[in-house]
């Protein structure tokens, strides 16, 4: 089957009309991570704000709620390929960006880092995850929602458990059955794999929406 780039794939039309994260509010966030986003961010409150990072943002409510229910005590970064943010207006210490998260990266260090089923519309979803988990602070946390099923092999079969097994050897935790995945603190992660592209037709994922998939030859 005929792959895209990610350059390619951010132009397509299931990325541009992907609705899985425009609307939600904070609680909705609580809900698909499985975490109390704001209990997590107060509790990295100390001589500096927390700091939160939320990839692909969508319209950026959540986070606009929460720049307003933390003020000065977070810094709150969102980023989306669209720009369509339609948040409170200027809370404090809240910056919305409009970039491609493939190549978009931060000048500093965020104790959260959260994509609320943003990579189902990433090609390289791994390579996303290897440079974020980076971008922790040493007691931070990255959760985000992941179709494994959605990572695929040259032959378009998933990756499957030889997956998981290098997620979790890499220091990962993935959850199957939520399909979540995190990690706790910054790592140099090396998955065993080569990125090849993104199929924009493989139908919908687990959500019932249209997802792309993304094919990986064993390094």
């Amino acid at each position: 089957m005929p792959l895209t780039t990610d350059a390619e794939l951010e132009r397509s039309t299931v990325v541009a009309n992907r609705l899985m994260n425009r609307e939600r509010r904070l609680r909705a966030y609580d809900r698909e991570l499985g975490i109390d986003t704001l209990d997590v961010l107060r509790a990295a409150i100390g001589p500096r704000p927390a700091r939160w990072l939320d990839l692909c943002c969508g319209a950026a409510y959540a986070l606009g709620e929460a720049a307003h229910l933390l003020g000065d005590d977070a810094e709150i970064v969102g980023v989306d390929l669209v720009d369509f943010f339609a948040c409170r207006p200027n809370p404090p210490r809240l910056n919305l960006t409009t970039a491609s998260v493939t190549t978009w990266r931060p000048e500093a260090p965020f104790d959260l880092i959260t994509c609320v089923h943003g990579l189902h519309y990433v090609g390289d979803k791994l390579g996303l995850l290897s440079r974020a988990t980076n971008w922790l602070t040493e007691n931070g946390l990255l959760v985000a929602n992941l179709d494994a099923h959605s990572i695929r092999l040259p032959d378009g079969t998933p990756a499957g458990r030889r997956l998981t097994a290098a997620l979790r050897s890499q220091g990962l935790t993935y959850d199957a059955r939520t399909k979540r995945i995190r990690c706790h603190g910054p790592r140099t992660i090396n998955f065993p794999y080569r990125y090849l592209g993104a199929n924009d037709q493989a139908g919908p994922n687990y959500t019932g929406q249209p997802a792309v998939d993304s094919h990986y030859t064993p390094a």
